[in-house]
């Protein structure tokens, strides 16, 4: 049966953008499918950077040509496992707007395995990512532990934690190398001037474009700051023949290149931080649903999210060589502000992931943004992430047992990243997890008090409403009369 591309194309209209299924046309689709790269290609890449420039492999360090290509992997697994989110194989998958990319969750642990030995880390990625796949399809046996309430909380801490990200990034706190290797300090009057033009870009396209082209604002901040980041001589073309002359032009990714070393400390030290990911994708594809859909995640889309999130960990170690993937917090974000939902639209984002790894003229090409262009269009949508928490928790109702959660977990898992002392004494494997990462720490202490406290709390001599506050004001449920 041949496919009949004009009987495919004949019912695409820009206005499926706002919609999970329909056709958009080609020429509107890259745009909004090239905004999703852009906004999460670096943090892609950095991690895999990071843990390469320290990781040791039978006793030698990794060299420049190896990690280009650890690079080039990294952005083919991502684009993999984001057409797997959007376009699911059996039950891996969860059929939603989902972007994907190694996460920095993992950086701390991945160091660690990898300063002993990177086959120490690709084994410990291959288990863990398996039992989280694992968690992943039977997620109906357990789900009801993770409350409404408690997905609010981490939906909430991602967006607060990724608020100094932004920051970092407008400010350039590495400070910038440019054109002929010229040095801007972090916090110079040129870097803030150009992150702020490029926020500011955002905002006014957001406000006074109109129709769908309005939700392309990072899109247009992203070209406007590159363009005064050119002016001020901010931004190295140098890397992109660096690239080409080490990897051509064209360049398959090396598979199965690490042979993997299973530790049994490594593997359970990695394991704890996949089942904190967990909690984050949770967040992250319920955000989705509550921020970009307006409803409520099912069952299937939460057990197909966390089965691709742990099988394709599991392929990005043990296949490609490279950290864990999961789902990216700037996407939902960029999904909460822009409503742009469309598959087949975000699927043209997962294909420009691929290409970039094929092609590594592309991948040098995006890496040469630099760091304030990236953070004056992040900052915004890391705010949208916070508010699609705080809506969350709204919906869950304002009982004195919500309550509690809400504000001890905060209070708790924020508060301990902000005194590293309170780890002094704790052992090595406590302060990985939990040091650097208060998305950790606010899942476990909200999961432990939403398991624990008692459903009906006494006020005041007045029995108040917890859990029965959900069925007043969440959409799942209908009403109920409270006497």
């Amino acid at each position: 049966m041949k496919f009949n591309f004009k009987e495919k194309f004949k019912d695409a209209s820009s206005e499926n953008i706002y919609k999970l299924d329909g056709m958009v046309p080609i020429l509107k689709a890259i745009p909004f499918g090239l905004q999703h790269v852009l906004a999460m290609f670096v943090s892609n890449v950095v991690p895999v950077m990071i843990i390469a420039g320290l990781a040791v492999y039978n006793g030698e360090k990794f060299t420049p040509v190896q990690t280009a290509q650890l690079v080039q992997a990294a952005m083919i697994v991502a684009g993999i496992g984001t057409l797997i989110q959007l376009y699911p194989i059996w039950r891996i998958g969860a059929r939603l707007p989902v972007v994907m990319g190694l996460s920095f969750t993992f950086l701390s642990a991945m160091i660690a395995c990898a300063t002993k030995d990177y086959g120490i880390m690709v084994g410990a990625v291959i288990v863990g990512g398996c039992i989280e796949g694992l968690l992943g399809l039977t997620a109906k046996y357990w789900r009801k532990a993770i409350t409404p309430i408690v997905s609010g909380c981490v939906v909430t801490t991602i967006g607060f934690s990724l608020l100094n990200v932004g920051i970092a990034s407008l400010s350039a706190s590495n400070g910038v190398i440019g054109l002929h290797g010229k040095v801007f300090d972090a916090g110079s009057w040129q870097v803030l001037v150009v992150g702020l033009i490029t926020l500011v870009s955002c905002l006014m396209f957001n406000a006074f474009a109109k129709g769908f082209f309005k939700q392309l604002y990072v899109l247009f901040g992203l070209i406007v700051g590159y363009i005064v980041a050119i002016c001020f001589k901010m931004v190295n073309f140098d890397s992109i023949a660096a690239t080409v002359k080490e990897m051509g032009f064209i360049s398959l990714p090396h598979l199965f290149r690490f042979t993997p070393k299973f530790d049994i400390g490594a593997i359970v030290s990695v394991t704890l931080v996949f089942l904190v990911s967990a909690a984050e994708t949770i967040g992250d594809t319920t955000a989705v649903c509550t921020g970009g859909l307006g409803r409520d995640i099912t069952e299937k889309e939460i057990s197909g999210s966390l089965a691709c999130d742990g099988f394709m960990s599991a392929v990005s170690g043990g296949v490609f060589g490279c950290p864990p993937i999961t789902s990216f917090s700037q996407n939902v974000g960029l999904v909460a502000m822009t409503k742009v939902v469309n598959r087949f639209t975000i699927m043209f984002g997962a294909i420009t992931l691929i290409l970039a790894g094929l092609f590594p003229p592309i991948g040098a090409f995006f890496s040469t943004l630099p760091d304030p262009v990236l953070g004056g269009c992040t900052l915004i949508m890391f705010g949208a992430i916070i508010v699609s928490g705080i809506t969350m928790i709204t919906a869950c109702g304002g009982g004195q047992r919500n309550m509690l959660i809400v504000a001890t977990s905060f209070c708790i898992g924020i508060g301990v990243t902000q005194v590293p002392q309170f780890f002094n004494h704790m052992p090595q494997i406590v302060k990985d997890i939990f040091q650097g990462n208060p998305v950790a720490g606010v899942f476990v202490v909200a999961m432990i008090l939403s398991l624990t406290l008692p459903k009906r709390i006494d006020v005041s001599g007045v029995d108040a409403l917890t859990d029965e506050s959900i069925n007043n004001t969440h959409p799942k449920f209908p009403p109920k009369k409270v006497k």
